[in-house]
């Protein structure tokens, strides 16, 4: 398997039913691998799988809604994935949005909820599908991180903290895997289109605004050096590369994915 091709490998990308996990999903399939992904909004993912069976029609797929936060669920998807495609080699981790909230308006509950989601979102499909990654050829973990990982925003305490932990723990399951041979790497999204930034744009005062002039008053105001916000597409080419065996010598790490947004060293 040398580049992009990645005809005998078997994905597993979960939030694949929209945005960036459904670009990754899209891309692996274009690059020839056999894909599995998941999602909770049933509609969401019928409507994804439909579309991609147009598309893909040779394509090996297995879709199944799942929830990651609940372990008994993805032990069953990481079985019956198994069954469908055979073991996977590539694991992509497509973790929710954030929460906007200050450390004043953080409750437990709060707290709890995000740090529980950021957490076990990887942690429940690593543990599930570790047993089949284990003796894979190229076999890699992928975890879609942001980021507030390295450069926290106070009114988003409690992910930027959740993101900042998930950073080590990629560094730490990539010593930790190391010997098994398999990789773990992340990237580090800035402001990406997406469902959140949609809604946020139908609700803008300005109605004679359109979405490209949106997007780059909002650019402008967040200082990102391209001008715009970044496209799922992009951040799954990212995905991908690091999936792939072209960064075979890379683990432990994270690709910034951010149009320039980042100003840590």
């Amino acid at each position: 398997m040398n580049g992009f091709d990645l005809s005998s490998a078997v994905a597993v990308v979960t939030g694949g039913s929209s945005g960036i996990g459904l670009a990754t999903v899209e891309l692996l399939l274009e690059a020839g691998a056999a894909v599995a992904f998941c999602g909770r909004n049933r509609e969401r993912l019928q409507n994804a799988e439909s579309d991609l069976r147009q598309r893909f029609p040779e394509a090996r797929l297995f879709v199944r809604p799942c929830d990651v936060l609940d372990a008994a669920q993805v032990a069953v998807f990481a079985e019956a994935s198994q069954r469908a495609l055979g073991p996977a080699s590539i694991l992509v981790n497509n973790a929710g949005q954030g929460r906007v909230s200050t450390f004043a308006d953080t409750t437990d509950a709060a707290w709890t909820e995000e740090l529980h989601l950021k957490f076990f979102s990887i942690i429940h499909p690593v543990r599930a599908f570790l047993p089949q990654l284990q003796g894979q050829p190229d076999a890699a973990i992928v975890c879609v991180n942001s980021l507030l990982a390295s450069q926290p925003e106070p009114h988003m305490v409690a992910t930027s903290a959740a993101r900042a932990g998930v950073r080590n723990l990629v560094r730490s399951m990539a010593a930790e895997f190391a010997p098994a041979g398999i990789r773990v790497n992340g990237i580090l999204i800035g402001l990406v289109e997406s469902g959140q930034w949609r809604r946020r744009f139908e609700a803008r005062e300005n109605r004679g605004q359109d979405w490209a002039n949106w997007c780059s008053e909002l650019a402008q105001h967040k200082q990102i050096p391209l001008g715009r916000l970044g496209k799922p597409i992009e951040a799954a080419r990212a995905i991908v590369f690091l999936a792939s065996p072209l960064s075979a010598y890379t683990t432990g790490s994270h690709i910034d994915v951010s149009g320039g947004l980042s100003r840590h060293a």
